[in-house]
């Protein structure tokens, strides 16, 4: 991607930063979590299968980024969420 754009890697990775607030590998881990969440709310798909279709190797991975970011585990997230929808009125 620098090269693409005409920068060296270093002058990308600080732009990027100075651009989003957080470097690369920070923003697609956020990206990650964030479309784990959504797939965790539709409670349809299993831990490994919501971390494999958000990009992450495994459902250990899932986890770690996921209670490193929110201070839930997956499973208590949706819980959480699930519980929530039950309760409100339609």
């Amino acid at each position: 991607m620098a090269r693409e754009s005409g920068m060296s890697l270093r002058t990308f990775l600080r732009r990027f930063r100075d651009a989003t607030g957080v470097t690369p590998g920070g923003w697609l881990i956020e990206e990650r979590v964030e479309a784990a969440k959504v797939l965790l709310c539709r409670g349809r798909l299993g831990i490994e299968e919501v971390a494999v279709a958000v990009g992450f190797a495994s459902a250990h991975a899932l986890r770690h980024h996921f209670r490193t970011r929110t201070g839930l585990s997956p499973v208590a997230y949706r819980q959480q969420f699930l519980s929530t929808e039950k309760a409100s009125p339609e």
